[in-house]
């Protein structure tokens, strides 16, 4: 069976050094549980928990204070002198530009934002026994389900704070860049709640394989364009050289750029890369500790999907802070699509966040900002660079990461929703057939592992992309060298 944990104080705030956790009163009747394929209920007393209510993080954790080196800063695209607060003014509001260079090791959530985190947080922690019965392993898998929020993905937990500070500041019009549509609807979702309009640009291959994410979008008030879009000059320059182009996300990005820097009453919100959106992530890391510790369990091995990398940061960044006390010493895997292989095949170095050059440099793991990678079934992973902390921990070594085709991904989850009953999305099937992988060698082996995993949502939307795999017109996308070394040979040059 399996089994979904959670844990909880004698009151609603207590304190651990300098952590804060908040006491979520939502549900003071039942505990919390999960019906599990074996017929279980395993609820909060079946973990050996104290009572019924779960705990959501008070902060947000900051990974750049622990390191030992701190990540470069990124540059401004025409001076390539490091950018300064006001040069990123146009785009965001001031408290999200303050979290983006902050230093400080723990953010307070704002109430409000904690207020809707209880829709869905925290989220279950759940044992895979039924795919490891599968899979004959002695090893023992968990994966953190963040499938369970209103839109179906880890997206909300930024998307929340990222509309409120928006909505603080006075802003009435909100744009952005979506792949999958995972992104694209939390932020809907958010603006919905806090009444500003929303506008995004979805990569051409998504938008037209999942359909029902651009119609959630629109339930929710969002306007949705397929990009690249005749809207923009930057679209409009990437159709002239292909108008059969099945766009990226760095193309939408500069789309979405383009938008809110002409107009001052609209600003740019951003899914993953940048430093505040993989700071807001980390809750799922922060419970995810304590959930394990409550069952006495240490992961041996931790495994997340990467595109952007805001889903694995969120996981893994608190449990890399444990690892640099010394308290444990997991070994952290990124995964990512061999069609798109910027950690594992990419270069470390200065490059664009987008492709019309609007953004910032910031130096990332990338295959060159003019990529446009295949349009593969996990669009939320395509696109060309990796977040900058994220690349900054690979290159310190403290991860790893390899590359994975998407038949074997697709294989992957079936096996787990045949066994777990949930049918996640393209993304996190990246880290299932790692998963898989890991303890197949424990079976071979011997060796008793812990393996937790980030199940980062589910795949409702994405049935179409299933239906390929089971009919077997499925195929494996691999980069072609040319490509990037084409793509590589623009990436700016920089005296530095």
């Amino acid at each position: 069976m399996a089994q979904s944990l959670c844990f909880s104080t004698g009151s609603n705030l207590w304190t651990k050094g300098e952590h804060r956790w908040f006491r979520s009163s939502g549900f003071k009747t039942k505990p919390v549980h999960l019906k599990v394929s074996s017929g279980y209920r395993a609820t909060a007393q079946a973990a050996n928990v104290t009572g019924p209510h779960c705990d959501i993080p008070r902060q947000w954790y900051n990974l750049i204070a622990d390191l030992p080196v701190k990540p470069p800063p990124p540059l401004h695209p025409k001076t390539h002198e490091p950018v300064k607060p006001e040069d990123l003014s146009p785009l965001f509001p001031d408290e999200l530009i303050k979290q983006e260079a902050s230093t400080d090791r723990f953010i307070d959530i704002p109430e409000e934002v904690l207020d809707i985190y209880q829709l869905w947080r925290p989220t279950p922690l759940i044992r895979a026994k039924r795919l490891e019965k599968l899979l004959k392993t002695p090893a023992r898998i968990y994966y953190k389900y963040e499938g369970v929020s209103p839109a179906g993905s880890h997206k909300p937990n930024t998307a929340v704070p990222q509309v409120w500070y928006n909505a603080q500041a006075g802003v009435q019009n909100l744009v952005t860049e979506t792949g999958a549509g995972q992104w694209g609807s939390s932020l809907a979702f958010a603006c919905s709640l806090f009444g500003l309009n929303c506008e995004v640009w979805q990569v051409r291959a998504s938008f037209d394989q999942k359909p029902y994410r651009k119609l959630m979008m629109q339930t929710w008030g969002a306007k949705v364009h397929p990009s690249p879009s005749t809207i923009t000059e930057a679209g409009r320059r990437i159709l002239q050289m292909d108008p059969e182009s099945p766009g990226s996300l760095g193309i939408a990005i500069s789309e979405a750029v383009e938008v809110a820097a002409m107009n001052p009453d609209t600003k740019y919100c951003l899914g993953s890369v940048l430093n505040h959106v993989l700071l807001h992530q980390t809750v799922i890391g922060e419970e995810c500790i304590k959930q394990m510790e409550a069952i006495g369990e240490t992961p041996d091995v931790i495994i997340g999907c990467t595109g952007g990398g805001s889903n694995f940061a969120g996981l893994s960044f608190p449990f890399i802070r444990e690892k640099l006390k010394g308290k444990i010493n997991p070994l952290i895997r990124a995964v990512e699509p061999a069609a798109c292989p910027s950690l594992t095949k990419g270069v470390y170095t200065y490059d664009y966040g987008d492709t019309a050059g609007l953004t910032p440099l910031m130096k990332m793991h990338t295959l060159g900002h003019d990529f446009v990678p295949d349009p593969i079934h996990a669009g939320g992973l395509r696109y060309h660079g990796m977040a900058p902390l994220i690349s900054h921990v690979y290159d310190l070594g403290f991860m790893e990461a390899l590359a994975i085709p998407q038949t074997e991904c697709f294989q992957g989850a079936i096996q787990f929703a045949r066994s777990e009953g949930l049918i996640p999305a393209p993304e996190p099937t990246h880290a299932i057939a790692a998963a898989i992988r890991e303890a197949i060698h424990c079976r071979e082996t011997g060796e008793s592992k812990v393996i937790l995993m980030a199940m980062c949502g589910h795949g409702h939307f994405d049935l179409a992309s299933y239906e390929k795999y089971l009919q077997g017109s499925m195929v494996d996308l691999s980069f072609e060298e040319e490509k990037i070394q084409a793509a590589l040979a623009n990436i700016p040059q920089l005296a530095i």
